[in-house]
């Protein structure tokens, strides 16, 4: 998957579709990858993440077919912004972690299992990211299985915890749930397909605790009370101005994990 110069609906796997949304940023990579679901004999689809406000970026997902579900991964604008709208053009229900971002459905719930489009969906609670993070797992989809796991897992580069909604300890506890799921098919919500869910959560993993003996030596240096600014500042030497916020959001949740 190279969606990075494609606005048309492009193949993810053999269950999924996806169509790339317009809002390329910092934190969005490409933008936010909407999901078309979806079973062979199926005459319908479960969309995933409508993403952003953008009409035209709706109404090419509406002109697929008949949409019987809407699903959210997590809170987020660049996810959930569209919601409302799609479910006024297309009549379908939308359902989430959270009521707040249900239009016409009720909440998800952990370990819920939803038969629609001809496809088999397996609710997975995965908070870190933020509170209400969820993956989505596809057991039949291929010969591993997909998941599509919005933020909490991405197609290139590392997640950012929203702290402190998001936090550290929850997100590891994540990682180690989603291994379990083996050499699943990953479908992030932003960023290419991966293969291997499980070989990218062992790299997720080594990459927080690399990150977490980074900030214990910046602690050792600058003292036991040091603050944000400054682990940010010795551990983030060279990071980009526009992901600055982001990078602190980690450190003070990475700070609260290790001093909790």
């Amino acid at each position: 998957m190279n969606p990075a110069s494609s606005t048309s609906i492009l193949p993810a796997s053999d269950l999924a579709r996806f169509r790339l949304a317009p809002n390329p940023g910092p934190m969005s990579l490409d933008g936010t990858n909407s999901y078309l679901l979806g079973g062979p004999e199926s005459g319908s689809s479960v969309v995933v993440d409508p993403g952003p406000l953008d009409e035209q970026h709706l109404l090419e997902l509406a002109g697929e077919g008949s949409v019987e579900l809407i699903l959210l991964t997590h809170r987020h604008a660049d996810h959930t912004a569209a919601a409302a709208r799609f479910h006024e053009l297309t009549g379908a229900p939308v359902r989430a972690a959270d009521a707040r971002h249900c239009h016409g459905g009720h909440p998800l719930t952990d370990g819920e299992t939803i038969l629609a489009a001809g496809v088999e969906l397996r609710v997975i609670a995965t908070p870190g990211h933020t509170s209400d993070s969820l993956c989505f797992h596809l057991p039949g989809d291929g010969r591993h299985g997909s998941v599509l796991t919005g933020d909490t897992i991405l197609g290139r580069g590392t997640t950012v915890l929203d702290f402190p909604d998001g936090k550290l300890g929850n997100y590891l506890a994540t990682l180690d749930r989603l291994e379990e799921l083996g050499p699943a098919t990953v479908l992030p919500g932003h960023g290419p397909v991966l293969p291997a869910l499980d070989a990218v959560v062992r790299a997720y993993r080594e990459h927080r605790h690399e990150r977490l003996a980074q900030i214990r030596a910046a602690l050792t240096e600058l003292g036991s009370g040091a603050g944000v600014r400054e682990i940010t500042d010795a551990v983030y030497s060279d990071i980009d101005p526009a992901v600055r916020p982001a990078a602190e959001n980690s450190v003070a949740a990475q700070l609260e994990y290790i001093r909790g």
